[in-house]
């Protein structure tokens, strides 16, 4: 099973940038959709952004134009830049993967704390 680990989360005021990481044990290349995902406190975990082998990416209707989600095949990386963040955007986040078929590619890790905060 690949192990995926999350990093780059911390403390940002409104307004500021963060950028969180995601590395994977084994390459990432072959992986149809690579993903960042979220859960606040009380809340289920959503999607933020997916991003597939083909280039395709897709955002949650509330980080459009804000969040940019990009991979290294050759780092077995993939990356969240997040702009103009919001005291909503508060959360652990995950990242995961899925083949063709929806099957996840790991279970889910610690992720990492967002927390946006004056």
């Amino acid at each position: 099973q690949v192990q995926l680990v999350e990093s780059g989360g911390g403390l940002v005021q409104p307004g500021g940038s963060l950028r969180v990481s995601c590395a994977a044990s084994r390459t990432i290349s072959s992986i149809h959709l690579m993903g960042w995902y979220r859960q606040a406190p009380g809340k289920q975990r959503e999607s933020v952004a997916t991003l597939t082998s083909g280039g395709s990416a897709n955002y949650a209707d509330s980080v459009k134009g804000r969040f940019t989600i990009s991979r290294d095949n050759a780092k077995n990386t993939v990356y969240l830049q997040m702009n103009s963040l919001k005291p909503e955007d508060t959360a652990v986040y995950y990242c995961n993967g899925q083949n063709w078929l929806g099957t996840w590619l790991s279970s889910w890790g610690q992720g990492t704390q967002v927390t946006v905060s004056s």
